[in-house]
């Protein structure tokens, strides 16, 4: 990529303004950096305008390089036709299902990922704040992220502040009992790393069942992350028999007999909507839906009409069809406090944004820019 003039770099989605300190030490007259720090609507949403499709092409055609977190633009097919000059993703994490990842091969784009361990040449300091010895993956931000909701939800966290902060409403007390998680059964839609260990807090923290379901999960696979998280196989239950500790069972009765229903699922287009109406309608009244993985995953539409009528205890989300969420969304507008509906609580795709987490992405993103720029191979390609 050798040129006489300044390599045109843009970083995107770039919400804390984070990005451009770690840049600052690569010649500028090398490297133009231009930091966008809002996301544009998704070029092949159907919701997406045309004028919108034409303001997201404008405002990446003129970069040879681009800088992304994760997934927070898809990069499909229609869009990376209108980018001529493009020749370099820089990409946090390492998953990326949203990328028409054969467009970008057949354009020969480089994608180059960063994966999480700090640069090569041990000049960062980004891996040294998540150097922690965690045993088990219990370190996992998603994780982290997924129990503050769950114990969120079912303590009555969000609403206990907002009566007590008189926020809509006079300063009030207590509004209704929490949910006791103790002996519990937490159903895990996907049981991945992240799933397991989600699941080994459950049982360790408050001595919860654990049931699993996913289309390709067999007892042998549930067994084989149990011992990765540090668990027994099988474990005593609460009558003093033997049971499996993460015990796969059918989807339906998963949604019939699970408490707490949390998500660990791929997205792909044969599970979008992997829970709809259907699904939802399994769940007790008391129940409590979890969703830190991909907001398509659940069918948004069935899911609103769940909450609306109170048919679940709650639902708290991380994530959702369209990121950010559009200021017309139902949930930004709903009036989730009334009476007889569910209790609803919202993060902003919060699972992986952690200081550590990012310091060494953006350390390793600044290093494979240094190479760009010096004409060296670049690091973590994936294309």
């Amino acid at each position: 990529m050798a040129s006489s003039t300044p390599i045109k770099v843009a970083v995107l989605d770039d919400y804390h303004n984070l990005a451009e300190k770690h840049f600052e030490h690569i010649d500028r007259s090398k490297v133009d950096v231009t930091v966008f720090r809002d996301t544009l609507p998704a070029y092949s949403h159907p919701k997406t305008s045309d004028a919108d499709r034409k303001a997201l092409v404008d405002r990446l055609k003129p970069f040879s390089v681009i800088f992304t977190m994760r997934e927070r633009i898809a990069l499909t097919g229609d869009l990376l036709a209108q980018l001529p000059n493009l020749e370099v993703i820089l990409a946090t994490g390492g998953k990326f299902e949203s990328w028409d990842m054969k467009a970008i091969g057949e354009q020969g784009i480089k994608v180059c990922a960063a994966p999480g361990k700090g640069r090569t040449d041990g000049k960062g300091i980004g891996q040294s704040l998540r150097s922690l010895p965690v045993k088990h993956g219990g370190g996992h931000p998603t994780t982290q992220q997924v129990w503050a909701l769950i114990l969120a939800l079912a303590r009555n966290v969000a609403a206990d502040d907002a009566v007590v902060k008189g926020k809509g409403v006079k300063p009030g007390w207590q509004t209704e009992l929490a949910i006791g998680l103790l002996g519990k059964t937490l159903g895990l839609v996907g049981l991945g790393r992240i799933g397991s260990h989600v699941a080994r807090v459950g049982v360790l923290a408050f001595g919860m069942k654990i049931v699993c379901w996913s289309a390709n999960l067999t007892q042998e696979k549930a067994d084989a992350l149990a011992e990765e998280a540090g668990l027994p196989v099988t474990g005593g239950g609460m009558t003093g028999n033997t049971q499996k500790t993460f015990k796969v069972i059918s989807k339906e009765e998963l949604f019939r007999s699970a408490d707490v229903v949390s998500l660990h699922y791929v997205l792909s287009e044969r599970s979008k909507g992997i829970v709809g109406a259907q699904e939802l309608g399994w769940m007790k009244s008391s129940g409590l839906l979890i969703n830190t993985s991909r907001g398509p995953l659940v069918d948004e539409a069935a899911l609103i009409d769940t909450l609306r009528n109170g048919r679940i205890r709650g639902a708290a989300l991380d994530v959702y069809d369209i990121e950010p969420l559009p200021a017309d969304s139902p949930w930004r507008n709903e009036d989730w406090d009334v009476e007889g509906k569910s209790r609803v609580l919202l993060t902003p795709h919060m699972g992986y944004v952690e200081e550590g987490t990012f310091q060494t992405w953006f350390e390793e993103t600044a290093e494979n820019l240094e190479r760009i720029v010096e004409g060296k191979e670049l690091l973590h390609c994936i294309t």
